[in-house]
């Protein structure tokens, strides 16, 4: 622990140094904040940066110092050990966040804790010699385990002699340690002698009022924590609930609360936002900091945030009536960017960054997919295109729906239709219920259903409006953005059109062409047009439309791509989208490195648009903080992509008008990830087996044969099925399985790694 604290801080105060006056003067530009003082809220790190790395670790502290704030504030739950030190574990037993119960086993006991009868390794049976042979690990299972076992228990005055801009020691079982003959208030009152303590909570009234008048207040703010509203408080024996309406008494010994984030927004049974209750208004009223808990990243989210805790945060620092003074986070460097680059941001701001944001069948995270719902959350969420994957009915009707089988966005499972299922090997493996199979009428007569597609991890989006909208013709969304002035383009995406002119007589292509045209699409002057297709002879159907921007999808992951493939590719194609694992691919969920695909696509003069970006942290490698800005940024800064394609426009649309991008030096909070970085901090022991490599792109993946010719619809293949020769495959590349530069914290990992 000495020689690491040695060896770091002198330099880490170095890397500060370079944030520090961009971040400041950007603070001091902001409109005036509605906290009880006018100043920005505070950013705690709850164990340091405890999202990604073990509570209260060594690295977790010097990496949430780094990441965040320049005044971002370090949290340690104090706990003592049989020696009287006080040490920082998020819990009095060990056994979650340590490997004590594998070193020293058969030493757990059972005490009463708050009148609970509970077992497991104490810290109160344990000297800080003893537990110098244990080493820390994740206490949250959903977290990556990678670090654990590298970093051993820090005291109290580990932590302070990193110097932080700011210590809060949170006392959070007082009376527990009083029943083992061990005083947690002879320990701080001993402790703020020789260290600096800016805050000290505990929701042990009784505690704070011990020590009131033995800490000059205006170094050390005492904070009375709030538990949830049923739990009584030991010493008034009355409901926090109840406490929480008398902030008179609670005056009397502190100068800040801490509360839970449901006592601000309050959440209804199916987990939507209630209006916000007027906790914060009465207690800046009585005179009361106001700083929330409970915000983590990586957790369900109401539904209202959309899975983005950006926005989440934004509702607590910037939400017209109210901010709190400050915000306990695990993931500091998201509540740091929301305060600096996003808070008082309005929808007109100035695009900091040239980027599309392109939405990916409408705003889809929040409605079912190709909706008139989705489209126009996607306008109003900001997207510059949005999106049309063509469909056709069994009439000719070309209308929008994300896919070819009415089974994965409609209810035909539940509808009459049901027996219409075919097996069709050359669109899709197994039954399906296809477009062509149903009359526009039809189609019409079901109800769409919005796509979940991390539903194994208990992830569902929008349940309330699981089924609303309604479906669009082609023609329909073409009149709904041509009449949006916001929107510079569509995109419109058509595939299986080899299968549907030759096997069911259904000329997609010329169908689109005659829509658009009739929308008026033609005129030079009109709004932008993008075809998309990962078939090359569909794009060479349109490359006369010289006034179109044609679209070639790579569908497959890819490590790299041969320049004869590229040539071909700026044979029919202004632009390509390629998939994140081709940018940055992973392995355990870790970036494990970054291609040259976007430079050498760049280099043969192609723009680059990248899919598909979602909210949902489990979409995210861990090197993104469980934070879809993260993500963007990365890719955006990172590896200069020219758009994104994403079921969530408002996040994308957000991220490109913050005001972060447009400082002289980026702060360390939005510079783009390391690829491989985090890796190099994993032990060889816990390092993650190395994944096969992708393919890479040759020109026999790209280059088909021409459409073939329209000609009357063939007479219908008895029992349903398809005797077609195959449309030529996507790209032609084998399917193989995906694994699923912070600048400054570059310089950190670098420093870790020479320790």
């Amino acid at each position: 622990m000495c020689n690491l604290r040695s060896f770091f801080t002198p330099l880490l105060a170095v890397l500060l140094l370079q944030s520090l006056v961009v971040v400041v003067s950007a603070q001091g530009s902001a409109s005036t904040w509605k906290t009880l003082t006018g100043n920005p809220p505070l950013v705690i790190a709850r164990g340091g940066f405890s999202g990604l790395f073990p509570d209260s670790s060594s690295v977790a502290f010097q990496f949430a110092t780094l990441s965040s704030l320049p005044d971002v504030v370090l949290w340690c739950d104090v706990q003592l050990t049989k020696d009287d030190v006080g040490i920082c574990a998020p819990d009095l037993r060990l056994d979650n966040s340590t490997s004590i119960a594998q070193v020293m086993q058969n030493k757990d006991k059972l005490y009463l804790v708050n009148g609970i009868p509970t077992r497991g390794w104490f810290t109160v049976d344990f000297t800080l010699n003893e537990l110098s042979l244990v080493s820390l690990t994740q206490g949250i299972y959903s977290r990556s385990p990678s670090f654990d076992n590298s970093y051993p228990i820090q005291t109290v005055e580990d932590v302070a002699n990193l110097k932080p801009p700011g210590l809060w020691l949170n006392i959070q079982h007082d009376a527990f340690f009083t029943q083992r003959n061990l005083s947690m208030r002879n320990y701080v009152l001993s402790l703020s002698r020789r260290v600096v303590i800016n805050h000290l909570s505990s929701p042990e009234a009784g505690f704070l009022r011990s020590i009131v008048k033995r800490f000059n207040l205006n170094i050390t703010k005492l904070v009375f924590r709030f538990l949830e509203p049923n739990v009584i408080e030991p010493s008034t024996n009355e409901t926090y609930g109840s406490l929480s309406k008398n902030f008179t008494f609670i005056k009397t010994f502190a100068s800040a609360i801490l509360i839970p984030k449901s006592y601000i927004w309050p959440l209804d049974a199916r987990n939507y936002l209630q209006p916000h209750s007027s906790i914060v208004s009465d207690a800046h009223k009585a005179g009361l900091e106001v700083f929330v808990s409970d915000l983590y990243n990586d957790v369900p989210l109401s539904y209202n945030y959309s899975f983005d805790p950006v926005t989440e945060y934004l509702s607590f620092v910037d939400n017209g009536d109210f901010s709190v003074d400050g915000v306990l986070s695990d993931f500091p460097v998201t509540p740091s960017a929301t305060i600096d680059c996003f808070s008082g941001l309005g929808k007109n701001a100035t695009p900091q960054v040239n980027l599309s944001v392109i939405s990916k069948n409408g705003a889809s995270g929040d409605y079912p997919g190709c909706t008139d719902l989705a489209y126009q959350k996607a306008i109003l969420d900001g997207a510059d295109v949005i999106d049309c994957p063509v469909q056709i009915s069994k009439d000719g009707i070309p209308f929008c729906l994300g896919s070819i089988n009415l089974y994965d966005s409609t209810t035909v499972a539940q509808s009459s239709y049901s027996n219409r299922e075919q097996n069709i090997p050359q669109i899709k493996a197994g039954l399906a219920i296809f477009t062509f199979s149903l009359t526009w009428s039809e189609i019409q007569n079901l109800s769409p259903v919005i796509s979940n597609p991390y539903s194994k991890y208990y992830l569902s989006r929008n349940p309330n409006f699981r089924n609303a909208g309604k479906f669009l013709t082609l023609s329909d969304f073409l009149a709904l953005a041509k009449n949006t002035s916001s929107l510079s383009g569509v995109l419109i995406s058509i595939e299986n059109a080899a299968y549907l002119i030759q096997q069911e007589g259904l000329p997609v292509t010329d169908k689109v062409l005659d829509v658009l045209s009739k929308a008026g699409y033609d005129d030079p002057t009109s709004k932008k047009v993008m075809i998309e297709s990962t078939n090359s002879s569909v794009l060479m159907k349109f490359r006369d439309k010289n006034n179109y921007e044609l679209v070639y999808r790579i569908e497959e992951d890819i490590q790299d791509a041969q320049d004869a493939a590229l040539k071909d590719i700026k044979g029919f194609a202004n632009s390509v989208v390629i998939s994140k694992a081709s940018v940055f691919p992973e392995s355990s969920s870790f970036l494990s490195g970054v291609t040259n695909v976007v430079p050498k696509l760049q280099s043969h003069g192609l723009s680059v648009y990248v899919e598909t970006f979602s909210n949902e942290f489990v979409s995210q490698a861990w090197d993104f903080f469980s934070d879809s800005t993260v993500e963007i940024n990365s890719y955006v800064m990172g590896a200069n992509i020219s758009g994104v394609i994403t079921e969530f426009p408002l996040t994308s649309a957000r991220y490109k008008r913050n005001r972060c991008l447009g400082y002289n030096v980026l702060p360390p909070y939005m510079s783009p990830a390391q690829p491989g970085g985090l890796m190099q901090l994993i032990s060889p022991a816990a390092f993650p087996p190395a994944e096969p490599p992708n393919p890479v792109l040759t020109a026999t993946d790209v280059v088909e044969g021409p459409l073939p010719s329209h000609t009357a619809s063939p007479p219908p293949v008895p029992g349903g099925g398809a005797t077609a020769v195959p449309p030529g495959a996507p790209n032609g590349l084998p399917k193989i399985g995906a694994c699923i530069f912070l600048s400054n914290l570059a310089t950190l990992i670098t420093i870790l790694l020479l320790l």
